[in-house]
């Protein structure tokens, strides 16, 4: 109960012992000794006066951005971001290293541990949680990378295990994508939505749901591997396809580069996607006609409120969105009843880190 005081705080939905009471559903005397050891033990600040419309003034809560800091680390095959972020919930330190073609999953955990290291030089206070948004499948509970495609020998890593016995602090895994979906929740557009989807069209291509205000993981851990879905989605190209190979970032920026599939990658692939986002004609619709097929079908599904594009087709801007909006309507017509609606995230790059910072501000209560 202490730690959902701390984050309803955080989040500014509670500024007061009156409101926090109310949030949580206890009693205002049950709050009080909770305020009070909070303060005492210097997570709380409660100072100035708040004067509404109607009684007296209240005291304002907030939270002490010096008790301490959480970091966040997000990966895949190419690169790693990471970032810290204070008790207040805000972003103090960032740092992006790039990986080696056929990196090991060892060296990845060297990283992660150089990059913790790297970030404390810029955070006040102890460290107290680290999150870890890790791209595949991943048994949060146990703290284990299970699988990851692009690195070959990411199998049953103990990633908690691994990095928490060299931090001594708490170390919580969440796939990356739903990392990111925590990254919307508290720096992003979701912070008043309980109902999106998370698009991740980056070297692979999956997607992360909320559902209630509530991450969904599946009975297997696989929910939003639709990377995986055979493609086109007869499954009759003959090729042994998966959507991944034609709606990834990369397969996305050749097919409206026009170049075929073993082109190099440009160094900066944000800015060649970027390039590309005034291309008319054929291949843009075709493009947005794949991606209103797979989103149509999704959101026939899930029923969402929105879907949050991420990655570097944030490039393409509004106008890619809107084309695959209006080709999903014009392809599927009974979409006119569980309206779609897709926008591009305003977080950049970091965006899986952030949430794997929330992660670990999430799961985190005082001792």
């Amino acid at each position: 109960m202490l730690g959902s005081a701390i984050l309803k705080v955080r989040s500014g939905r509670a500024t007061s012992r009156t409101l926090l009471a109310k949030e949580l559903g206890i009693s205002p005397s049950t709050i009080g000794l909770y305020v009070d050891r909070l303060i005492a033990e210097g997570f709380l600040n409660e100072s100035g006066l708040n004067q509404g419309p109607m009684g007296r003034p209240r005291r304002l809560l907030t939270t002490c951005a010096e008790a301490g800091w959480f970091a966040g680390i997000e990966f895949n095959a190419e690169r790693i971001q990471a970032v810290g972020v204070d008790f207040s919930g805000r972003a103090s330190a960032a740092e992006s290293r790039p990986l080696p073609a056929e990196v090991k999953a060892e060296l990845v955990i060297e990283e992660i541990l150089e990059c913790v290291q790297s970030l404390s030089r810029s955070m006040r206070g102890p460290l107290l949680s680290l999150g870890l948004g890790i791209p595949g499948l991943v048994d949060a509970q146990a703290g284990v990378g299970l699988l990851y495609a692009f690195i070959p020998d990411w199998k049953d890593i103990p990633v908690s295990e691994k990095i928490g016995s060299k931090l001594k602090v708490p170390v919580i895994l969440q796939n990356n994508l739903r990392a990111i979906a925590l990254a919307e929740r508290w720096f992003g557009l979701g912070h008043d939505l309980s109902h999106y989807v998370i698009l991740g069209p980056r070297s692979g291509f999956g997607i992360a749901m909320v559902q209630g205000g509530l991450l969904v993981e599946g009975a297997h851990r696989a929910a939003g591997e639709i990377g995986r879905w055979p493609w086109p989605l007869d499954g009759a190209s003959g090729k042994n396809q998966e959507l991944h190979h034609a709606l990834s970032a990369s397969a996305t920026w050749r097919r409206l580069a026009g170049v075929g599939p073993q082109e190099k990658l440009p160094p900066d692939l944000r800015a060649a996607l970027a390039s590309c986002a005034d291309i008319k004609g054929q291949v843009w619709d075709e493009v947005c006609a794949d991606y209103a097929r797979v989103i149509g079908c999704l959101q026939m599904i899930a029923d969402s409120g929105v879907f949050i594009l991420h990655g570097p087709l944030t490039m393409l801007g509004n106008r890619f969105c809107d084309d695959i909006v209006s080709a999903a309507y014009e392809m599927m017509p009974a979409l006119s009843t569980v309206p779609l609606k897709v926008v591009p995230s305003s977080l950049g790059d970091d965006a899986g880190a952030l949430g794997a910072a929330s992660l670990a501000m999430e799961a985190w209560s005082p001792p």
